[in-house]
């Protein structure tokens, strides 16, 4: 029945869905494609917060609230995005207690990880936060422990984008990169790490 009141709507790889700012209208969930949940500062540096693939939803936040949006959303590849209005949104957790109960702890969840984020940034430098960003590509989302020695980054990580995951320049995680390799932390095959 949700899926009926669901548009599905193709965005384009780089297409914005929305911008930190804008009037929150809708709630999407990833039918196919990647999206990036990120905040971008006035010079063009970027933070990327989440990154949503098949089954991720995003735009909760705004519906919940009534407040502009907190972040950007844009699409990292050509997907296709199902849209659910507020009016509908709102009405489909009022009926479907499982499901509110269900987003309470998707919303907990991203809290929590944004406190990791700004505990990092305010006590971290550079090379500790590539370190730790690159431990949990490597290992399986949620485990507490270490990804095993040899373990492989699941994307071809671009280095623009690993910047952003840090908050960091590329320029600087290059550099970092580079230092990691010589000491024989990590290794390139192939263009992954």
């Amino acid at each position: 029945e949700r899926a009926a009141l669901m548009r599905p709507r193709p965005y384009a790889r780089d297409e914005v869905i929305y911008l930190r700012g804008d009037p929150g209208t809708a709630f999407y969930v990833i039918a196919s494609g990647k999206v990036k949940i990120a905040l971008t500062s006035p010079d063009g540096k970027e933070l990327i917060l989440r990154r949503l693939g098949p089954g991720g939803f995003h735009g909760e936040l705004a519906l919940l609230d009534d407040e502009p949006r907190s972040a950007d959303a844009i699409a990292t590849e050509a997907s296709l995005l199902l849209v659910l209005q507020r009016d509908a949104f709102r009405q489909f957790l009022a009926d479907h207690a499982e499901a509110a109960t269900k987003l309470l702890g998707t919303v907990s969840h991203y809290l929590r990880r944004n406190a990791d984020l700004i505990q990092d940034a305010t006590f971290l430098d550079v090379p500790a936060r590539l370190a730790r960003i690159l431990l949990e590509l490597a290992g399986e989302p949620g485990a507490a422990e270490l990804p095993p020695p040899g373990a492989v980054l699941p994307d071809k990580m671009k280095q623009g984008e690993l910047a952003s995951l840090v908050g960091a320049t590329r320029e600087s995680i290059n550099k970092r990169l580079g230092s990691f390799e010589k000491q024989g932390l990590i290794s390139y095959d192939k263009g992954q790490i």
